[in-house]
């Protein structure tokens, strides 16, 4: 019998809109017995904690900067305390800054998009994963990586650079958990392309990878998650994209990713959220 979330903690970051809120109702509709959520955008978080308790579900809903590692822990050692760690994390929250390096403002965009899509998996795992390495039965990780961090990209220097650092950094835990034997514990990293969230509103989908629709990528990351899958990439032609890049010499992949693939020209007329401060 597979792993399922009923009658389990699932806790879910940037949850109050978007993916965050998509996998929090998924959890609902699968039987969890608790769904703890997250967000710095308290507003829009109480909305979305009412909408769920509507639909049936226990809800914790919790104001977190993820960019603060005070807070995090702060928050994690009230989840510990009320409800113990949860049997699902799944690390969703995320920024993007489309921009050249050269315009990056080093508080306001390098620093902010590292610690939270870097750093803020890092603690928030961290605060949990010896809970759950105790408890001994099925608890899974999903960390919401990216395409971006598997091929380099103009315009989206230092978000890559962060997806780089995710991937790397969620792959090795899911080695070391293995290696250890703590097999009970299986972590899931997404690499998605382009999702339709406004996150991305203004970057053009290369060739083979559309953008993908929220739905699906949510749906998939679950199913992935619960079978333990190791690594998922959305569409299938970012691992071809990755192989493709392992293989070919330097300038051979440029042209293709930049003059058939159109991967280098997809950020040349990204807008993004109208709130960039947003976390998603």
């Amino acid at each position: 019998m597979g792993f399922s979330v009923k009658g389990k903690t699932v806790l879910v970051t940037g949850a109050a809109m978007g993916m965050g809120r998509l996998f929090a109702e998924k959890a609902i509709k699968d039987g969890a017995d608790y769904v703890i959520i997250w967000d710095i955008n308290a507003p829009e978080l109480e909305k979305t904690a009412a909408a769920l308790e509507e639909a049936g579900g226990k809800v914790h809903a919790q104001v977190v900067d993820v960019a603060d590692l005070d807070q995090i822990e702060k928050a994690a050692q009230e989840v510990n305390e009320q409800y113990g760690a949860p049997h699902v994390l799944i690390n969703n929250a995320g920024v993007v800054r489309g921009k050249h390096f050269w315009d990056h403002d080093n508080l306001r965009d390098t620093k902010f998009t590292i610690d939270i899509n870097v750093l803020a998996p890092m603690y928030i795992t961290r605060a949990f994963i010896n809970g759950m390495l105790e408890r001994k039965d099925e608890s899974r990780i999903i960390n919401l990586a990216s395409a971006a961090g598997t091929v380099a990209n103009p315009k989206m220097s230092v978000y890559a650079g962060s997806k780089w650092a995710a991937l790397g950094w969620s792959d090795s835990v899911r080695l070391e958990l293995e290696q250890e034997g703590h097999k009970h514990v299986k972590v899931t990293t997404v690499c998605p392309s382009y999702i339709d969230t406004g996150m991305f509103e203004g970057a053009k989908g290369p060739l083979l990878a559309p953008i993908l629709k929220p739905q699906e990528v949510v749906d998939k990351s679950w199913e992935g998650m619960k079978n333990g899958t190791p690594l998922i990439f959305l569409p299938k032609t970012v691992l071809l994209s990755k192989g493709l890049k392992g293989v070919l010499p330097t300038k051979a992949w440029d042209f293709l990713a930049g003059r058939v693939l159109g991967v280098y020209h997809s950020m040349e007329e990204f807008k993004g959220r109208e709130s960039k401060e947003s976390a998603e």
